[in-house]
């Protein structure tokens, strides 16, 4: 838990260690910086301009606009702490063209993941390593736990708005220089706490959109940039009957069940997408289910890596509790077996593994057997 003002700070660390806090203009970013402040650390406010969101719409809820911007401006200086705007439009073009191409595959993107790896936890302590700044810092719903030999990654306090699973792919080293400090309180609390420090986004909205999408239409996007995906193809069921057309393979992701565009008179899923054959496959409820996974490009971030087969939580996507399963290391993969069928195994998403509320690592799910 955060201490108070006159304790030592965030991991019993003697005052005036600096710390990088990557503000977004939100209530959670704005608050982390706020509660390492009264801890007496030397922080220092960065917004991250990512371009794309201001060249699209200027007036957008989502983050990243000249709104946000203005916002961490105004934040940090109620808090009276330096502040700088980082220009990171090339990198992130790197991860405009990782999300095109995932759909390229029949594959669903993860791109917050990209983003925490590369650009929060990747290319921001590159930059806080520069200016000689010690720590990193954001306002995501995880904790650090720190002991003699290692820190971990673990889930929030508050288990509804919990993101590690969103920071598997930061690299293991990068744990030594990262405080999450919201981590430890509910979204209630962080509200409150922003009231009490006078911020001015106490009450701001949250943003569920992602940042190079600002109004929420991912098919836009993806036809800009490879406009040869909008090909017409069959839907079939599970039996390769057709049951209707289709206007192009990334517009579905495994576990749809609106907006399919064939009416069957029972409820039907997306069990299976083939970009290559440019087919859409739907099925039933229990055709959905699956009990085994392929991931690969995987992440540790416990030492040693795992060589045997252990029994772990896996989440497989943001909004999923976990599932308890077997994780069988196989080099440069891993398969996993679920105790229990799971719904919707979807390539492209990530397979993250828990032991209890710790991270210990996680890979992209290549494929899923249903």
């Amino acid at each position: 838990m955060i201490g108070r003002e006159g304790d030592y700070g965030y991991y019993g660390f003697m005052k005036k260690t600096s710390v990088l806090v990557a503000m977004s203009g939100g209530v959670d970013s704005s608050v982390a910086a706020g509660l390492l402040q009264r801890q007496g650390y030397e922080v220092t406010g960065v917004f991250m301009c990512l371009g794309q969101a201001s060249r699209e719409n200027s007036h957008h809820p989502g983050c990243c606009s000249p709104q946000d911007a203005r916002d961490a401006k105004e934040v940090a200086a109620r808090l009276g702490i330096r502040f700088h705007v980082l220009d990171f439009q090339d990198e992130l073009e790197n991860i405009i063209e990782y999300f095109i191409d995932e759909y390229r595959r029949g594959r669903t993107p993860n791109p917050c993941i990209e983003c925490n790896s590369c650009l929060k936890f990747g290319k921001l302590i590159d930059y806080a390593s520069v200016g000689g700044i010690d720590y990193v810092a954001t306002g995501h719903y995880a904790r650090i736990r720190p002991t003699e030999q290692n820190n971990y990654l673990c889930r929030g306090v508050d288990t509804d708005k919990d993101q590690s699973y969103a920071l598997f792919g930061m690299a293991r080293n990068n744990l030594k220089r990262v405080f999450l400090p919201v981590g430890e309180y509910s979204k209630k609390q962080v509200r409150e706490l922003a009231a009490e420090m006078d911020l001015p986004v106490h009450a701001k909205q949250e943003s569920q959109e992602i940042c190079f999408v600002p109004d929420d239409d991912y098919a836009r996007l993806v036809l800009q940039r490879a406009p040869e995906l909008a090909q017409t193809g069959p839907i079939l069921d599970s039996k390769g009957k057709i049951l209707g057309q289709h206007e192009g393979v990334f517009r579905y992701t495994i576990g749809q069940r609106r907006g399919l565009g064939v009416a069957l008179g029972e409820p039907a899923y997306v069990i299976h997408l083939d970009a290559v054959n440019n087919t859409v496959v739907l099925g039933s409820r229990e055709e959905l289910q699956g009990r085994k996974l392929i991931a690969n490009k995987l992440n540790w971030l416990v030492d040693p890596v795992p060589v045997d087969p252990f029994a772990a939580t896996v989440q497989i996507r943001y909004n999923h509790r976990g599932a308890p399963a077997v994780v069988y290391p196989r080099g440069s993969e891993v398969l996993v077996e679920f105790d229990q069928p799971v719904s919707a195994i979807t390539p492209g998403q990530a397979a993250v593994f828990y032991d209890d509320d710790i991270v210990l690592g996680g890979g992209w799910i290549e494929s899923g057997e249903y």
